[in-house]
């Protein structure tokens, strides 16, 4: 009999040696997946599902391809609406544009398109050409929308779709706007755009939830704008037009930190202003831009027409 109860016994703990090795099994591979690991699960490729999807490729394009090789789209680092009005604590971004190292290449206007799968004819950034008498020699100028301080589009929305944020960032609420453009009529910068148009977008980005802060999906009847890529901030990376600009005409930080950084070099946000004489677009309308602009003086580019510039 005890013989019987003992071969019982050694039969359970293998059954629940087993049952444990199978569950570490599985927990490890869960693992290995969640984590994105190096290892193929499947060693076969998925088989073509026959349904095709547009996508737009980084060039524009858009292209049609089986939605077996689809993965479903992110947006990891953009808050829902109710959370993308708190801002990022501690923060007052600001942007320092030197314009004597603008060569109107336009590699920030097509980063900004791109990362916002905005077509040719839309842009948030735009770049113009200025000058400021027949005798002054002409300059480029970049201007993204200035994120004011007090900024008058935000006192002229009826439904609160146009916010600003505690770090400094003005942004737009496109489920709440209701596309009438008072916002438009009361910005003095001319830095709003109206989306006439059902944008082209991938099908996929149709069904993540909307965020002001990658300002995707994109909808048709609404109000859109520079957004100073506030999904790529909470990462600590620089907005795209930043990164993507070859001469360092943009700087971009903290000025509770003083310090800003054009992606090649880190300096005090103050202490540029002063040197460079920085100053800020139309500063008698009283908005308190947090764009600031360093004058075009000792230019690294001799002045030239680019016949391609879009804008």
């Amino acid at each position: 009999m005890s013989n019987n109860k003992e071969d019982l016994e050694k039969k359970q703990d293998n059954d629940a040696g087993r049952r444990e090795f199978i569950r570490l099994g599985v927990l490890a591979a869960g693992l290995t997946i969640a984590g994105g690991g190096l290892q193929k699960v499947f060693s076969s490729e998925p088989s073509e599902s026959g349904e095709k999807i547009n996508v737009l490729t980084p060039d524009g394009k858009v292209v049609s391809v089986d939605a077996s090789h689809m993965k479903a789209a992110e947006n990891c680092c953009a808050a829902p609406s109710s959370e993308a009005r708190q801002g990022i604590p501690g923060k007052k971004y600001v942007m320092v544009i030197d314009l004597s190292r603008c060569k109107d290449a336009m590699k920030c206007q097509h980063a900004c398109q791109k990362h916002h799968l905005l077509p040719s004819k839309d842009k948030y950034l735009k770049v113009y050409k200025m000058q400021d008498s027949p005798e002054a020699s002409p300059y480029w100028m970049p201007k993204p929308c200035l994120h004011c301080d007090k900024p008058p589009c935000v006192k002229v929305c009826p439904v609160d779709a146009t916010f600003k944020r505690s770090d400094g960032l003005v942004l737009i609420d496109n489920e709440r706007c209701i596309g009438c453009r008072f916002c438009m009529a009361a910005c003095p910068y001319s830095t709003r755009t109206f989306n006439w148009d059902e944008p082209i977008q991938p099908e996929n980005y149709m069904d993540l939830k909307y965020s002001p802060e990658s300002s995707t999906p994109r909808k048709k009847g609404t109000v859109e704008k520079c957004d100073f890529c506030p999904d790529m901030l909470k990462q600590g990376k620089l907005p795209h037009c930043v990164s993507a600009c070859p001469n360092g005409v943009y700087y971009f930080g903290d000025a509770n930190e003083d310090t800003v950084c054009n992606g090649d070099e880190t300096v005090r946000f103050r202490q540029l202003l002063k040197d460079k004489a920085g100053y800020r677009y139309l500063e008698s309308l009283g908005t308190e831009p947090s764009v600031y602009y360093l004058p075009a003086v000792n230019r690294l580019f001799p002045f030239e027409e680019n016949n391609t510039n879009p804008s």
